[in-house]
């Protein structure tokens, strides 16, 4: 039996949730925005997907720059995007450990000042 696009929305949304949660990121909440699922940090989406291949990963002009310039295989925009701040990153070209950084760097350009994540224990 094929997997369906439920089910693939949902194993791309439970990585996201799990990376933000492993990386200690406080007043997550699980939510959607435009239809998709989405994370935000006191009712600012810092993350939601497009689709079941790519996030929109909300994040400074600059940055966003930046990123497609360096990783364009990873990082990229479409006309929509454009002069927006969120880049749209391929789920599938990206590693967890990239991904948890780019997820906290959302988190922290989207929480309200002075909020930080919470502290991990890694032992």
């Amino acid at each position: 039996m094929a997997m369906s696009s439920q089910s693939s929305f949902d194993l791309a949304f439970d990585r996201i949730t799990a990376l933000a949660n492993a990386r200690g990121l406080s007043d997550i909440v699980l939510s959607t925005s435009y239809g998709t699922p989405s994370l935000k940090v006191k009712d600012r989406t810092f993350v939601r997907l497009l689709d079941e291949e790519t996030i929109v990963l909300q994040c400074p002009l600059e940055q966003k720059v930046l990123l497609m310039e360096i990783s364009p295989a990873i990082y990229f925009e479409t006309d929509h995007y454009v002069g927006y701040d969120a880049v749209l990153v391929r789920l599938a070209a990206i590693d967890d450990e990239e991904l948890s950084l780019r997820l906290q760097d959302a988190w922290q350009f989207k929480a309200p000042e002075g909020r930080k994540p919470a502290a991990t224990k890694d032992k």
